[in-house]
């Protein structure tokens, strides 16, 4: 197998292995929701005067929801924000790249509310109403002092109402690209917009995954709705994904509404929203974050496949997803479409050891329209599904033939580049 020329020194100079579908364009490729400006410097605490520093400004303070990561083991940031986020409200998000301030102690959470109390007194906002992320190496001390301290007053002068894409590169870590969606429907009478952010690469996989993601929107929406939407939002989307198998320790997603769209606030006692609107406004959260979450695993590190792995015919959609996830992170399987080998043996041996009650005998597997497995057994279609493993896009469909629930995830292959990605990490 002949490596990829060029995948190395294309990673090496911020380029897509894997390019993402085209990015919608708005405004001269500019994108802004009312009541919301963001920005993005750099601060030092990258090398070579990169971007590491992101700030999103809510001009009143918006109501909040957030999910965080489950890993057992939380980044000081992470604790800071689900203290905060208790109270429903937000006026700012700092976020800052190339340091996790992971496993990192006392110091660590000093540092943490440090920078949440210097970002609310740089902007005038009430105590208590900012929140922090970092993403980064792990065990390394936060240059606050040193770094975003004096960072802060340059981030603040570049707020601006299209700053999004240099938030967007603030963010970034091994990321190849910039990742934003962005979204506009009417709810209520009233036009709504709303804009996302992510960076994620690698260290992907459910719940949720080295990933940060920041959703804003001018709807007026009840904090309790807004939770409950972007739970939704996110078990379909980046709960969804998986590139290496491994949960971060710094994962967040938050999502703020500032109600500046003058719509009755969704979920509200006093207005019952009707089933079109609520609908609406989860739809468009929906497709923020699944545009997102796919943009995350084009982006997965020396990827040069997206694979979409949908498993229908089980008993119940937890069976699915569970059959799904295991061949997802099956390196054999991975490797195998690296390797362009239609070897759908693994894929069953996959399905075998995902703990889910099957009958092999009813099992069918399709590389996008090519059945290559029915009813237990091989269909002697290997020239078939060896043209379509070679393409950059690959549907792979297990029918268990059990019953009417199904799920759905993303993932990639695995390459000589994710090795040499992770293995230089630090250097």
């Amino acid at each position: 197998m002949k490596r990829r020329s060029g995948d190395r020194e294309n990673r090496r100079k911020g380029k897509s292995l894997f390019p993402a579908s085209p990015l919608p364009r708005f405004s001269g490729s500019r994108f802004s929701v009312p009541g919301f400006k963001a920005a993005g410097i750099a601060c030092g605490i990258k090398k070579n005067n990169k971007k590491d520093l992101a700030l999103i400004f809510s001009e009143a303070p918006a109501t909040v929801a957030g999910l965080f990561t489950t890993n057992k083991i939380k980044a000081a940031p992470v604790l800071v924000d689900m203290q905060r986020i208790k109270k429903g409200v937000c006026h700012a998000v700092i976020i800052n790249s190339g340091n996790a301030n992971a496993c990192t102690g006392k110091k660590g959470m000093t540092a943490a509310v440090k920078t949440v109390t210097l970002i609310e007194k740089a902007l005038d906002i009430k105590k208590g109403l900012a929140m922090v992320s970092s993403t980064g190496v792990i065990g390394e001390l936060l240059p606050v002092v040193n770094g975003i301290e004096k960072g802060i007053p340059k981030l603040i002068d570049a707020l601006s109402e299209e700053g999004w894409d240099n938030a967007a590169k603030a963010i970034m870590t091994t990321d190849a690209f910039p990742k934003i969606a962005f979204e506009k429907g009417k709810i209520d009478g009233k036009e709504v917009s709303m804009l996302g952010i992510a960076k994620g690469a690698g260290m992907i996989c459910p719940d949720m995954a080295t990933m940060l993601a920041y959703i804003v929107t001018d709807a007026a929406v009840e904090q309790n709705a807004l939770q409950n939407a972007l739970k939704n939002a996110v078990n379909k989307s980046f709960n969804s994904i998986t590139v290496d198998g491994d949960t971060s320790t710094n994962d967040t997603v938050l999502a703020l509404a500032n109600g500046k769209a003058g719509n009755r606030p969704v979920g509200s006692k006093q207005y019952a929203v009707s089933s079109k609107d609520y609908k609406t406004f989860c739809g468009m959260l929906e497709k923020v974050c699944l545009k997102l979450a796919h943009m995350i695993v084009r982006d997965g590190e020396g990827a040069t496949k997206f694979l979409e792995i949908k498993v229908k015919g089980a008993k119940k959609e937890a069976d699915a997803k569970n059959i799904a996830l295991v061949i997802a992170n099956s390196l054999l399987v991975k490797t195998a479409f690296f390797g362009e080998d239609a070897n759908w043996g693994r894929i069953m041996a996959a399905i075998g050891r995902a703990g889910v009650d099957i009958i092999g005998e009813k099992i069918s597997i399709y590389f996008n329209n090519t059945p290559v497995v029915k009813n237990g057994s091989g269909t002697s279609r290997d020239k078939e599904a060896d043209k379509v493993i070679k393409k950059k896009d690959i549907c792979l469909t297990v029918d268990l033939g059990m019953g009417k629930a199904g799920a759905t995830v993303w993932t990639t292959d695995l390459t000589y580049e994710y090795v040499k990605i992770n293995a230089a990490y630090r250097t």
